[in-house]
């Protein structure tokens, strides 16, 4: 088995902190007891437990996850620091906004923990540090990782944005793949290709947040500070980082390490799972016996023919919890092979429970828009937007003409998103006095598709394939219609924006978008599209259509204006999915604690009855 040696963590400052303590309770009051003075920040000194761990650890053959080398902190005797409140909650991810984001990831990573950081949790997202960040500043605590025989040296930055610690990990693998390029360039060096060495990137990913807990002393704010410790809730997201709970179950708690630990596992889009050649499982220092939760056999000829390991698959088999960003994305994973693309028994057996996403609703603001012409709220909304309209036309040289119809696409070029059923329906329903704006960047020959269709009819449609967003805010304010013709959505982020700014969009019904449109209150919806990504449906794109002029009949009616104002009327903040998140959670942690008094109670009645019976 390759080994993966966690050691050698060096820090070179000190400040006043103090080390948490494992949560008793889902009490909102945070305070904090027997604060040590002299602790160290960045690394936390040893204590008399981690003394006799390291101890033990350096006497076996697995990984030195524990065996650490400080420089001194001027403390004799730190001793234990304790702390009380809410849960400590880590997310791992490859993606953070506004730091790092190609999608959907990025929102929710950015968003859920401020929001559950409000509830009274002491939350960190750990991600990859892709950029010179300037609001992150360098901890100096660096940690060795030995993978697949090579070592790696990653160190950690932090910055505390809204109540939350964001920690990045810094690496060449991250900084320099992707340093000045554009957010598409996280996975590969264009759409659709991915680097050769991903699986590396994202072990040292995971190993390195498995360490950020226990390692890094933060200054929070009151009393939240010092390390989080081992008394944590793990979220980790999408198949980059599903291998976390296969190293905590390996390499942590069979050595009494993260013994209440717990991972909960969240499927942002089952299509991308992280399917390798079977020969790469010897490179992910596991044992063999893991190798059935990776084990998956499919058709398909990449990248290898046949049997497969499959990340995605092990996360949601080692997992305590899988989540999803929808109920109805739910109810599909499981529906069967086609839509829970091979792992529909797995997410069966799991129990996935669906969340819909909240959004940035500060970012997102029509009233407080920098970037929009008129500013407005739902008062002023039928006013403004006919002003953001013109903007709009006049900005992308579109006639300005106020009873033209402005529809307009947000997202990626990719069959996902649909992009390739909307270009075949654009000519069929321009007749209506439409116009038609696309935005997104993605696959090259999508790309060139929706400049062909600009070029075509220059008079009523704009193709922009770049990332632009100043151009999406002035959409969401401008545009009469938002148009999302995904073949799958799990949840989705743009008929949320849009609905911020009054504006009602045209969906398919799939995934989130069944859960947060209402056909004909806060939009229009056309009907599931085949999800075969591999051709474009005609009765898509005759759907497309149909869904267009039909809203075009309304548009401008009392009806139109009514779902203009039920759209404004949404409480579209993370308040309400964090309070569900925070309900999911700690019953998952409670599960655990009751499970501890349980065996704790049998004990001391076990105890009870041999003293009874030896006393008789």
């Amino acid at each position: 088995m390759a080994s993966i040696t966690l050691s050698n963590v060096v820090s070179g400052s000190a400040h006043g902190a103090c080390e948490g303590e494992r949560r008793k309770s889902v009490s909102r009051s945070l305070t904090c007891q027997g604060i040590q003075k002299n602790a160290f920040l960045g690394l936390r000194t040893i204590n008399n437990v981690d003394s006799l761990r390291s101890s033990r650890l350096s006497k076996s053959n697995l990984p030195r996850a524990l065996k650490k080398e400080t420089r001194s902190s001027g403390s004799k005797n730190p001793g234990a620091i304790v702390c009380s409140g809410g849960k400590n909650i880590v997310f791992v991810s490859t993606e953070v906004g506004p730091w790092s984001k190609t999608g959907g990831l990025g929102d929710v990573v950015g968003g859920l923990p401020p929001a559950l950081a409000k509830l009274g949790h002491r939350v960190m997202t750990v991600s990859p540090r892709y950029d010179q960040y300037k609001d992150a500043w360098d901890t100096s605590v660096l940690l060795e990782l030995q993978v697949a025989g090579k070592s790696h040296t990653v160190r950690f930055f932090h910055c505390r944005k809204k109540g939350v610690d964001r920690v990045f990990i810094d690496h060449p693998l991250f900084l320099e793949k992707v340093w000045g390029q554009t957010g598409g360039k996280l996975y590969g060096p264009v759409a659709g290709e991915d680097y050769q060495d991903n699986q590396t990137r994202f072990m040292l990913l995971s190993l390195a947040a498995l360490e950020a807990p226990r390692i890094l002393n933060l200054k929070s704010s009151g009393s939240d500070v010092g390390p989080y410790g081992e008394d944590v809730v793990f979220v980790c997201n999408d198949w980059h980082t599903a291998i976390l709970p296969c190293y905590l179950k390996t390499l942590y708690k069979p050595h009494g390490i993260y013994k209440n630990a717990k991972v909960a596992f969240c499927i942002h889009n089952i299509a991308y799972q992280g399917r390798f050649p079977p020969s790469d499982f010897s490179s992910l220092g596991l044992p063999d016996s893991l190798k059935s939760s990776f084990d998956f056999m499919d058709g398909y000829l990449k990248p290898v023919k046949g049997r497969k390991i499959n990340w995605l698959r092990a996360g949601i088999i080692e997992s305590d919890l899988v989540l999803t960003v929808s109920r109805y994305y739910a109810e599909e994973l499981v529906s069967g092979v086609a839509k829970g693309v091979e792992l529909h028994r797995e997410i069966a057996a799991a129990n996935i429970v669906g969340i819909e996403n909240g959004m940035d609703v500060e970012v997102w603001n029509p009233a407080t828009d920098k970037f929009i012409s008129a500013k407005y709220d739902a008062k002023t909304v039928l006013e403004a937007k006919p002003l953001n309209k013109e903007d709009v036309q006049a900005s992308l040289g579109l006639p300005v003409d106020p009873s033209a119809i402005l529809l307009a696409f947000i997202g990626r070029l990719e069959e996902q998103k649909g992009s390739d059923i909307l270009v075949e329906a654009i000519p069929k329903f321009l007749a209506k006095n439409i116009q038609m704006v696309v935005l997104g960047t993605g696959k090259k020959a999508m790309e060139k598709q929706a400049k062909a269709i600009e070029e075509a009819y220059p008079d009523n449609v704009r193709a922009v394939a770049k990332f632009d967003p100043v151009l999406a805010h002035k959409l969401f304010a401008g545009a009469d219609l938002m148009i999302i013709p995904s073949r799958f959505e799990p949840c989705g982020i743009v008929q949320l924006q849009a609905m911020n700014f009054g504006t009602p969009s045209l969906v398919t019904s799939t995934g989130g978008l069944v859960n947060t449109v209402v056909d004909g209150v806060t939009g229009f919806h056309m009907g599931a599209f085949n999800i075969d990504c591999d051709a474009v449906d005609p009765a898509d794109v005759e759907a497309i259509v149909t869904a267009v002029e039909q809203a075009a009949e309304v548009y401008g009616t009392a009806q139109f204006e009514g779902i203009i104002q039920n759209c404004m009327a949404q409480d579209l903040s993370w308040e309400k999915p964090a309070e569900k998140w925070e309900q999911v959670l700690v019953k998952l942690i409670n599960s655990e604690e009751e499970t501890k008094a349980a065996t704790a109670s049998e004990e001391l009645v076990t105890t009870a009855v041999t003293a009874v019976t030896a006393s008789a």
